[in-house]
């Protein structure tokens, strides 16, 4: 995973290395001081071993964790390193109360959606497969529907016009041919504590049986190893999206390569989280928002603009459209505006990568660009002591 992460980095052009680290407990039979203890005490090893800060390593957000974690992560390292004068930089993914940044938390599905969107634009690639290009009207499953999975399903959906037939969770999955309402089907999991028994939804018992239902995308945005050997002949997508870290094994990949499946690999999809972290990390830095600086000039020089046109045209502009067209950008609009600038440059590379050198497939794309890209700064560096 710290592997994939390097390269995965090296792709969407974000200067950091690769590390992973955990905590083996689970979440959901433990108290929330037991969890804050932990926490705490996982972040005071790091300091001690010098794992930790601004300019060493940089924790954000994972499996089984979220922005309290890393505002407990954040408390901790400030209380310890107090003459640290960017010490919320430590760590990514925080509250906006901690000095986060507006977005983090959907960043990772978003991300998945533009990488999706970036795909499905390309005509070449979709007449291979048969499909028109375009989200909109293609069936969607979906497996987890935690941070990642639910804001990939939200956008698919709200944004991109897509069907979400099913959706995969632990305790079981549901489907239906028609659509489910993302929005719905989580607070129903919220309220039960289980995603069956869904008004009009067909229930499907363990679930794993819906990745071979018949649709358009397929993403696991679950846990690994989820698509091997013996269920890959099954899936009937033609496109699979890995949000999560690995979910297709390397058996499982060269079935679906063989039935001319097209797999778009974790390393570039799920590159959104880290993107939007190192926002957050130059945000920390500098100190100050994005929006702070810019966003009530660039008011001040459309509404100059718009005073321009009136004078050389005669007419007013109509008074309900005023405020959209001065509004200056918030800063979860930069941040989601680059977001997208970074997914869909960092696949249009891949892509080129996967075409003009004549590659088996994307991800072999991806991991020879990351690796490229690594070993170039290695060269450019040189060797010292």
């Amino acid at each position: 995973l710290a592997a994939l992460m390097t390269y995965k980095c090296a792709i969407v052009g974000v200067p950091f290395g690769g590390a992973k680290g955990a905590v083996c407990i689970d979440p959901s039979t433990s108290s929330e001081g037991f969890r804050e203890r932990v926490t705490r005490r996982y972040t005071a090893e790091l300091i001690r071993k010098n794992f930790i800060g601004p300019d060493i390593d940089v924790p954000a957000p994972d499996y089984g964790t979220g922005e309290r974690e890393m505002g407990w992560i954040a408390d901790t390292y400030k209380n310890m390193r107090m003459n640290s004068g960017d010490a919320y930089a430590c760590v990514t993914g925080k509250p906006l109360s901690m000095h986060g940044i507006p977005g983090r938390r959907q960043a990772t599905g978003l991300g998945v959606f533009y990488g999706i969107r970036a795909c499905m634009e390309n005509a070449q690639d979709m007449r291979a497969l048969g499909l028109a290009p375009g989200v909109a009207g293609k069936r969607v499953i979906v497996q987890g529907l935690g941070n990642v999975g639910y804001h990939a399903a939200w956008y698919l959906q709200k944004e991109g016009g897509a069907l979400i037939t099913g959706i995969i969770e632990r305790e079981g999955g549901i489907f239906n041919a028609d659509g489910l309402d993302v929005e719905e089907v989580f607070r129903h999991r919220q309220a039960g504590r289980t995603l069956l028994h869904y008004p009009g939804a067909e229930n499907v018992e363990g679930g794993m049986a819906l990745l071979e239902r018949e649709c358009e995308i397929l993403v696991p945005a679950a846990l690994e190893n989820q698509i091997t050997a013996e269920n890959a002949p099954r899936v009937q997508a033609k496109i699979i999206a890995e949000a999560a870290n690995g979910p297709v094994d390397f058996e499982a990949e060269s079935i679906l390569r063989q039935r001319g499946v097209l797999m778009l690999p974790d390393i570039l999809m799920n590159a959104g989280g880290v993107t939007v972290s190192y926002f957050e990390w130059l945000k920390n830095r500098a100190g100050v928002s994005f929006d702070r600086m810019i966003s009530r000039h660039e008011e001040l020089v459309k509404r100059e603009l718009i005073a321009a046109i009136e004078g050389m045209t005669g007419l007013d502009m109509p008074v309900e459209k005023l405020p959209r067209l001065v509004h200056g950008p918030s800063e979860e609009e930069l941040v989601v505006a680059a977001l997208e600038q970074s997914m869909v440059r960092a696949y249009q590379r891949v892509w080129k990568c996967w075409k003009e050198r004549d590659l088996p497939d994307l991800r072999t794309a991806a991991f020879l660009l990351g690796l490229e890209l690594v070993a170039e700064s290695y060269r450019h560096h040189g060797i010292f002591p």
